[in-house]
């Protein structure tokens, strides 16, 4: 069919035609949004799942919905090399501004400015773009002790209360937490406890992998009376269907069950590949009704894609010894892993994974869904380490009982 009226979208962070599945979250989100405008308290949310189940599509739907509703909102993404402040800072700039904009009386944006502008110098880093575009004299004492759990909660209050007196809000939506070291992280919920304290207008939508919501309990032991962390899962088999189902009926086309099933078992339900799966099915299919056979035609063509965009990015990033440790973690199969049974496989002492498994946590490959346990962060990527790394032989770990230190 024709792969311009194609209305899968296969992308990170790409609005799928039909977004199911995910009302309940939007819903607490909705709450969360009016009850904070009527200064009445509401746990922020911290979206929590796997890569590829949409976290950042929901970020940009709640985004849409914070708009409507009249706040300002700031949307950023958490980078393994970019500490937090100067990554928030430039954003926070352009919040007060807009602000400023706004009728209303007193001089809360102003002082807003001067904060974040003290604030900036106590960070001891170069930023230009900040300094540039803030010509305006630092609030002495306030927020610039260079103690990025003291200041930031201020700067928050700061720019809460400019936000208050305007009769506005503001919706803070960073992607990607779990970068961010636990001295940020604590710093974050120290802000969003203070500002939750005061009743003022401020709240954080985020998104991150599984392990967040144990790295905020341990950054600051009170975080799970602020936040609430729902879990986006892979979709259910009606839902995965009407995901597919609909947008082809929409453009005129139809998916036959048998397909419509086998799409399913191939994606297990995760959102994005249901979408690869949908498009790529688009493309190879000769009329407006798209069989099992079409299905079956597509799948390598889409298996090829997912190694090359959305696995073979996670891939070149690993050492040799991490490639190891998942392709053992790939041999035992998709489900968490005891490391001990890791090292087994690998033919080490369990003793010496820890450094090689603290990377791959760091990084994002893996975490940890009960002690001792193992699982992937990417849905389906055992798979794509059994055709990636076939051979599994360890003849060397056979042959001697460990692993060279050369491979690692």
């Amino acid at each position: 069919m024709d792969p311009i009226r194609n209305p899968y979208s296969p992308g990170a962070g790409a609005p799928p035609p039909e977004l199911v599945g995910r009302d309940p979250i939007l819903e607490q989100a909705r709450v969360l949004l009016g009850r904070t405008l009527k200064k009445r308290p509401e746990k922020s949310l911290l979206l929590t799942g796997l890569r590829g189940v949409g976290k950042t599509v929901l970020l940009n739907a709640i985004e849409r919905e914070a708009r409507t509703a009249g706040y300002r909102t700031i949307s950023v993404e958490a980078h393994e090399d970019k500490p937090l402040g100067p990554l928030i800072a430039p954003h926070l700039r352009l919040a007060l501004y807009d602000l400023d904009r706004v009728a209303g009386a007193g001089d809360k944006v102003k002082r807003g400015l001067r904060v974040l502008r003290s604030f900036i110098g106590g960070l001891k880093v170069t930023y230009a773009d900040v300094e540039v575009g803030l010509d305006i004299d630092p609030e002495r004492g306030s927020a610039d002790s260079g103690d990025l759990e003291v200041d930031l909660p201020n700067l928050f209050v700061a720019v809460g209360e400019a936000a208050d007196e305007r009769r506005s809000a503001v919706a803070l939506l960073i992607d990607e937490l779990q970068y961010f070291t636990e001295r940020e992280l604590g710093a974050l919920i120290m802000a969003m406890h203070r500002l939750q304290q005061r009743q003022l207008p401020f709240v954080l939508l985020g998104a991150g992998l599984p392990i967040l919501p144990g790295l905020a309990g341990e950054s600051k032991s009170y975080a799970e009376r602020l936040f609430n962390f729902p879990d986006v899962g892979a979709l259910s088999k009606t839902d995965a269907e009407k995901a597919l189902r609909d947008p082809a009926k929409a453009a005129g086309a139809v998916f036959e069950p048998e397909a419509l099933r086998e799409i399913y078992r191939l994606t297990r339900g995760y959102p994005y590949f249901i979408q690869e799966w949908g498009y790529q099915s688009w493309n190879q299919a000769p009329t407006r009704h798209i069989s099992l056979s079409v299905v079956r035609k597509a799948t390598p063509t889409v298996i090829e894609r997912l190694d090359q965009n959305f696995f073979r990015v996670r891939f070149d990033r690993l050492t040799p010894s991490e490639k190891r440790f998942l392709r053992a973690m790939a041999e035992l199969g998709p489900d968490a892993h005891r490391t001990s049974d890791i090292a087994d496989t690998l033919g080490v002492k369990v003793t010496s994974l820890g450094p090689v498994r603290a990377k791959l946590i760091r990084k994002g490959m893996v975490y940890s869904p009960a002690h001792g346990d193992m699982a992937f962060t990417v849905p389906l990527f055992d798979e794509f380490m059994r055709r990636a790394m076939p051979d599994i032989s360890f003849p060397l770990i056979q042959r001697f009982g460990v692993i060279p230190l050369f491979l690692f």
